[in-house]
């Protein structure tokens, strides 16, 4: 019996990088925007480490923001565009966990 689900598309290159830059270059403004918010409330609760830790996932985003840009514009270095890819790939996924984490922190008032 032939396997009913339809044929999935190969994706095209580049394409995981265009979409990397995109949510990259969101959640680096999404993390500005957290540490203007921080800020202001440190003036009401106190100093907290927690937009310096924003500060530096914000950089971890732009890093993954900065790879697949460099992705994108080596399409003619197939073995480098590999490399760039993954690493944009890595970078975005270590900024979501660490944004989960302090998620995570500010829930239960860790910081």
């Amino acid at each position: 019996m032939p396997d009913p689900s339809p044929p999935q598309a190969e994706a095209q290159p580049g394409e995981l990088s265009r979409t990397i830059l995109t949510n990259a270059g969101t959640m680096v403004g999404i993390c500005t925007t957290l540490v203007g918010l921080v800020k202001i409330l440190e003036r009401q609760a106190g100093q907290t480490l927690a937009d310096e830790i924003v500060g530096l996932i914000a950089l971890v985003f732009l890093s993954s923001a900065v790879l697949s840009y460099l992705a994108i514009r080596n399409p003619h270095r197939p073995a480098l565009n590999r490399w760039l890819e993954r690493g944009a790939d890595w970078a975005f996924v270590m900024g979501l966990l660490a944004i989960g984490g302090l998620t995570l922190l500010f829930a239960y008032d860790q910081l």
